[in-house]
């Protein structure tokens, strides 16, 4: 078994890594825990991923996941700016990564991600308990010279402490990028809370090919009580007709 204070790296991942405003606030606002803040406007994230080959880990082996979570207030990553985020579901496939995740607080659960890319059509999905839970198209082009880099912020908890996490990463993402739907397959599933509306919202959002970060060594404790910032949401709207796809924008 992994030493979850040992940090992993991974290489070359299969990205599909976006957000959006969700129909139900009021429902991805109870999944927050105390002491932590909600962004006002409610802002869910996703990150499903791939990672095809052994050889693309230190320790992982290959393995899929989709991570969900909560846009928090005042737990920015280091660069002040990119919010930090609370993770309410973390689907992958692999046990180890599992029960090196698990044991640092998140809601690690075995399941499976795919990601298919026809031309310019991406269609990601997620399998948990079995079931397809959320399936998201979007429309694709190539990589070209942008390289993303910096840090996400996540945070869990364990044994009731509030614990942080800073996650290095660089990305290579494709131009152009859009995302057409996203779909909660299982209205019964823990999922269904963080459904997007319709039309769909789009803060902001990436497919990247090529995206390598690591799971840092330990973890930092943090009091429950945050301070707040200011809000803001900016995007691009999917408009209320149906995609190409054939699907509504929002599910």
């Amino acid at each position: 078994m992994l030493d979850p204070a040992d940090p992993q790296l991974v290489v070359d991942s299969r990205t599909l890594h976006f957000s959006w405003l969700p129909a139900d606030p009021d429902g991805v606002a109870a999944l927050v825990p105390p002491g932590l803040r909600p962004r006002a406007d409610r802002q869910v994230f996703m990150n499903q991923y791939v990672v095809d080959d052994a050889a693309q880990t230190s320790g992982f082996g290959a393995y899929s996941l989709t991570y969900l979570g909560v846009s928090l207030v005042g737990m920015d990553a280091p660069d002040g700016v990119t919010p930090g985020g609370w993770w309410t579901h973390y689907v992958t496939s692999s046990p180890r990564v599992r029960g090196y995740a698990a044991a640092r607080g998140a809601p690690a659960v075995l399941g499976r991600t795919r990601i298919d890319v026809r031309g310019d059509l991406l269609v990601a999905e997620t399998v948990a308990d079995g079931v397809p839970v959320i399936r998201a198209r979007a429309r694709v082009g190539a990589t070209g010279h942008e390289v993303r880099r910096g840090h996400h912020r996540y945070l869990t908890m364990r044994d009731g402490e509030l614990l942080s996490g800073v996650y290095p990463f660089i990305s290579e993402p494709v131009t152009p990028f859009e995302v057409e739907s996203v779909e909660f397959l299982a209205p019964d599933h823990p999922t269904y809370v963080l459904r997007p509306e319709n039309p769909l919202l789009i803060p902001w959002g990436f497919y990247a090919p090529r995206t390598s970060f690591a799971y840092p060594g330990g973890l930092t404790r943090y009091p429950l009580e945050t301070p707040a910032r200011a809000d803001g949401a900016a995007g691009h709207q999917v408009p209320a007709r149906r995609s190409r796809s054939g699907l509504p924008s929002g599910s």
